[in-house]
């Protein structure tokens, strides 16, 4: 009798550039913890990340595997596990990944600026929750991530998330080289448009940005009390308007 050889289950992979233990911010009414994945195909000049980021490398045997046993020790303390970076969808072990933590009884959240599309619609039916990292509107985001193009593939992520009914908000990193109020505006009344329902205005910490051109404030940057006053009026076309930082 010739006995079946059964495959072993393939070895989950990902890069590891950190990890919190507890970010009661990170998914909205959850505990969670948050893994940060390694490599982003964008080059923000405002990013607070990849300074510990580094570049995009391949993962070392057991990186994982060592978060995964972490979480399932704080389980009395933790809801969920949030997958942010630099860029998690990069990584083509995410779902798998995502699924263990799921059978670890966690909600799974993820914050993107969603370059690869397809990869997201293949997560999505493993997501609680997602922030999509919506940088500028058209050309503007381009520019922001230095990649030509990827408006695009961000669209088609944005489209994805309205469609599938997974939670999501949308959220701006703010730098006043990047965006005028009034770009911000109309951003921000694009989205709305779009079907958005929550949406955050987060501005970025001069000290941490990682071109050093960015860590000066701007001289002729608006007010606080104007970017208030914006929130203000965004607030009626919005379930959920948030101004952080």
């Amino acid at each position: 009798m010739v006995i079946p050889l059964v495959p072993e289950p393939a070895t989950i992979r990902l890069p590891i550039a950190g990890f919190d233990a507890r970010d009661d911010h990170a998914f909205p009414g959850r505990r969670a913890a948050v893994v940060y994945l390694q490599g982003c195909p964008l080059a923000c000049g405002y990013c607070e990340t990849a300074s510990s980021m580094g570049p995009a490398r391949r993962a070392v045997p057991g990186e994982w595997q060592a978060i995964e046993g972490l979480l399932a020790t704080r389980l009395d303390e933790l809801d969920a596990v949030v997958f942010s970076g630099g860029e998690p969808t990069l990584h083509p072990d995410l779902p798998a990944a995502a699924d263990a933590c799921r059978a670890l009884g966690l909600a799974v959240g993820l914050h993107t600026a969603g370059p690869y599309p397809e990869r997201l619609e293949r997560l999505l039916p493993r997501l609680d929750w997602v922030a999509l990292d919506t940088k500028g509107r058209g050309a503007d985001f381009d520019r922001i991530g230095g990649r030509p193009g990827i408006w695009r593939q961000h669209a088609l992520s944005l489209s994805l998330l309205l469609e599938a009914g997974v939670p999501f908000e949308c959220r701006t990193t703010l730098h006043w080289r990047d965006l005028t109020l009034e770009d911000l505006e109309r951003l921000a009344m694009t989205l709305a448009d779009c079907g958005v329902r929550r949406y955050a205005i987060q501005l970025a910490r001069l000290e941490r940005c990682l071109d050093p051109a960015y860590r000066d404030a701007v001289e002729d940057a608006p007010p606080r009390e104007a970017l208030e006053t914006l929130i203000r009026r965004l607030r009626p076309h919005f379930t959920a308007v948030e101004l952080r930082g």
